[in-house]
């Protein structure tokens, strides 16, 4: 038995089955997500460090920091008109977001670390 992300749901309605692909059991990883490919060094080395949870947990909290260093950058020269010196309210909105996400990935990483 086998469970499907959300992505898998999503990309997969029709059947509620997933491809045979998503079924093997000698794949470690699920191969119809690209992450996992682009990925897989980090997520390796991460996951036997930390284990698999806190491991992706790892990767996933360095994706968002880099997303947050590129929408910090595209806030440089996307100025307010109203406000100037700070980023227009959607680059505004987006850093938050970012920031909220962070703050949740790194609490769920110190409860599994506690669990321990």
């Amino acid at each position: 038995m086998f469970f499907l992300s959300a992505y898998e749901l999503y990309a997969f309605p029709a059947s509620g089955r997933a491809p045979h692909a998503l079924v093997s059991s000698g794949s470690r990883y699920n191969l119809c997500m690209a992450v996992f490919n682009e990925k897989q060094e980090e997520l390796e080395h991460f996951e036997t460090r930390m284990g698999v949870p806190r491991g992706r947990l790892a990767v996933t909290m360095d994706l968002v920091t880099d997303a947050m260093a590129l929408i910090g950058q595209h806030g440089v020269y996307c100025q307010s008109q109203r406000w100037p010196g700070k980023p227009v309210m959607d680059v505004q909105l987006i850093m938050k977001n970012l920031t909220d996400a962070k703050e949740l990935i790194q609490s769920v990483m110190e409860e599994l670390r506690n669990k321990k």
